[in-house]
Parts: structure tokens; C-alpha cells; sequence
């Protein structure tokens, strides 16, 4: 996120005019390099990645409560802590004085979007074992946002978000400028599934076949076609089958 601000030590008094102008160098500095991209016209990267972005449901809502500079900074910092906390402990298969042996990698690319996360894995050297052991991992850190940390934070914090929804996808993604950001197709599929008719976890059916998951996860999901809004008609989407089951029947209706 770019931050640029014009202060009273960026103004000066002009000769003789007696009023005081932004100076130049300070209102000609807003421009494409405050984004830090790098060189944006540099040749694009292609990756083989999997998307994952978690957004918090009623988090719009909780920053309208009184005194929200009071709340706001204090949830966001036990949370994002938290958070990757989880992501650490999920990926650990085993544990020795020398590091830990992992499920699978750790995202390369995480980024903060105001209200959730982006996360990005480079799924290129990974098998589907690993690639679904990213996904199991991220359900199990939704169940313990409720499950755990919301029970928590709810002993300092009023009306803290109450869900922490996650929408997956796989695909190919391209660097931006130094490659301190990426595009892709999959980006935008994730983002659209965080948010699909009130479900909470939910991911792409393109290379993710969770009858390939452990027992006792397979279970879990149903896969189902949607339209997916700016995306495409009946995309297959696996998600939770209790939630599916906890539909009204206009919603269910959308699912094919």
C-alpha cells in the first residue's frame, strides 16, 4: 500500500508573492514509484501458483463501533500474529533440534489488504499431496479462528469479526515490475470465493481434487457448479457440505 503525504515541511514561501506552494520536487514525487513496483515495463514472470486470500467477515462493521482507534489496532495486532502463527504450526510434520521437516512450503508471497491476506505458494516444485496438505492446512486455521482465537479476543475486544472466511484457487500468476506483486487469474478467483453466497471456506476445483485428500477431510467438501461473478459460468467450486446443507433453498438453487 503506497502512503504519500504532503506536510508543512514540503511548503514554501514564494518571493514576493507572500504565499506558501508545495514544492515542486515534494508534488512531482507523486507518481507510479511511490508504489514500489520497481520498473513496471520489465518482462513478466510466469509462476505455477496456488492463491489463497482470507478476508473477515464483518470486519466493515467493526470498524464503525465507538472509538474504533481504540479497538481496531489492538484486534489487527493479536490477529496478524496470530494468524501466521497458525500458518507456521499447521505446516509442521515434525519437529528437531536442527528445524522443522514441513507438510508442504510456506507461502512466498504475503501481502495485507486492508480487511485479510493474500497468500501465494509456488506450486512448481510441489506434488498434489503438498499442494492439498496447503489447503487441509488453511481449513483447519478457519476452524480455529472460531474455534480458538475468537473466544480469545473477545475477552478485550467488542464485537470482534465473527468468521474468518478463505476462498483458494490454482493458476498461473505474473510478476509485477521487481516482483513485489503479481496478477493472475487465480488471484481474482480466490477473491471471488472468500465471498461466495455466505460461504466460508471454499476453493476452485482446477487442480484440486479433494478426493485425493486424507480420510476424515474428504468428507468435508462438496463440489458443485456456480457462476462466478466476472469470472465464468458454471465453475466447479468444492466447499463445506454443512454449510451448503444450512443454505436457504433460493441460495442452494444457485448451485448446479
Amino acid at each position: 500500500m503506497a502512503v504519500y503525504r504532503i506536510d508543512k515541511k514540503d511548503y514554501v514561501k514564494v518571493k514576493g508573492k507572500g504565499k506558501e506552494v508545495v514544492k515542486k520536487n515534494k508534488f512531482e514525487s507523486f507518481n507510479e514509484d511511490i508504489l514500489g513496483l520497481g520498473k513496471i515495463d520489465k518482462k513478466s514472470n510466469q509462476i505455477n501458483a496456488l492463491s489463497a486470500i482470507f478476508d473477515l467477515e464483518g470486519f466493515t462493521n467493526f470498524c464503525k463501533q465507538i472509538d474504533p482507534h481504540l479497538a481496531v489496532p489492538e484486534y489487527l495486532n493479536d490477529f496478524l500474529k496470530w494468524i501466521f502463527k497458525e500458518i507456521r504450526v499447521e505446516f509442521i510434520q515434525d519437529e528437531y533440534n536442527e528445524g522443522y521437516e514441513m507438510w508442504s512450503d510456506l507461502p512466498f508471497l504475503s501481502k495485507y489488504l486492508g480487511d485479510g491476506i493474500l497468500f501465494l505458494w509456488d506450486t512448481d516444485s510441489m506434488d498434489d499431496t503438498e499442494i492439498l496438505n496447503v489447503v487441509v492446512s488453511l481449513y483447519e486455521v478457519c476452524e480455529k479462528y472460531t474455534t480458538d482465537f475468537l473466544p480469545e479476543i473477545s475477552d478485550k475486544i467488542i464485537s470482534p469479526p465473527t468468521k474468518l472466511r478463505c476462498g483458494i484457487a490454482r493458476g498461473a500468476i505474473y510478476s509485477v515490475g521487481n516482483g513485489n506483486d503479481y496478477v493472475g487469474a487465480c488471484i481474482n478467483m480466490s477473491a471471488r470465493l472468500q465471498k461466495l453466497h455466505s460461504l466460508s471456506f471454499c476453493f476452485s476445483r482446477r487442480g484440486l481434487d479433494p478426493l485425493k485428500m486424507e480420510e476424515g477431510y474428504k468428507s468435508i467438501f462438496i463440489t458443485k457448479k456456480v457462476n462466478i461473478r466476472g469470472i465464468g459460468e458454471n465453475e466447479l467450486v468444492c466447499f463445506r457440505k454443512d454449510e451448503y446443507n444450512n443454505l436457504s433453498v433460493d441460495l442452494k438453487n444457485l448451485f448446479v
